[in-house]
Formats: structure tokens, sequence, C-alpha cells
């Protein structure tokens, strides 16, 4: 959910008092969401990426065992550390999406 900034429209008093400072402070504000944004869409692309990684590990290490079981792939090694390390990579996405649960959790139960 995102919540957008409030920023009052503050060129009706401009053209009263003929301020342009307000008009700087607008525009820095303006820049500001800007970043905001830049940096939502990065972190959910980071996210998102690294998800993508997690499902490809999981995927790396069925084909692995898949060709091990027909006996297309013969070295057991490969397969268990294609299979650990898929195992280690969901077993962290599922920390850290606790991690994300527990936050959120703890934004509603502060009171406002």
């Amino acid at each position: 959910m995102k919540i957008n900034e409030f920023t009052p429209d503050t060129a009706v008093f401009d053209k009263i008092s003929g301020n342009t400072q307000s008009q700087n402070v607008s525009n820095a504000s303006k820049d500001n969401i800007v970043n905001n944004e830049d940096a939502v869409s990065s972190f959910s692309s980071l996210l998102q990426n690294k998800l993508d990684e997690v499902n490809n590990q999981q995927i790396q290490a069925n084909n692995s065992i898949n060709e091990f079981v027909e006996g297309d792939r013969n070295d057991v090694a490969n397969v268990m550390l294609d299979a650990e390390q898929a195992k280690m990579s969901l077993d962290l996405a599922v920390q850290i999406r606790n991690k994300f649960v527990e936050a959120y959790q703890e934004i509603n139960r502060t009171q406002l």
C-alpha cells in the first residue's frame, strides 16, 4: 500500500504575496516524491529479482534430482549441493517473509 505525501498547492498564496521561495520548496517536495517512487520501484524490483532467483534454484534442484533418478546424471554430490542450496535459499526467503509480516503486524499494533 502506497501512501502519497500531501503537499498543498501554495501557488495561490504566491500570486498574492509575490513569494517565489515557496515555489522552490514545492519543487523540492515534488523531487522528493519522485525519489521516493524510484526507491519503492527499485526495492520492489530487487525483491522480485531475489524471489526469481529462489524460484530458479528450486527448479534447478528439481531438474538435477529428476536427471539423477532417470540415470542421465551420476554425480550425487552436485545433486545434493543443488538441493541443499535450493533449501537454504527457500529457508532464507521464508525468514525474510516472516520479518516482513512481523514488521507489518508491529505497525498495525501502534496506536496513533
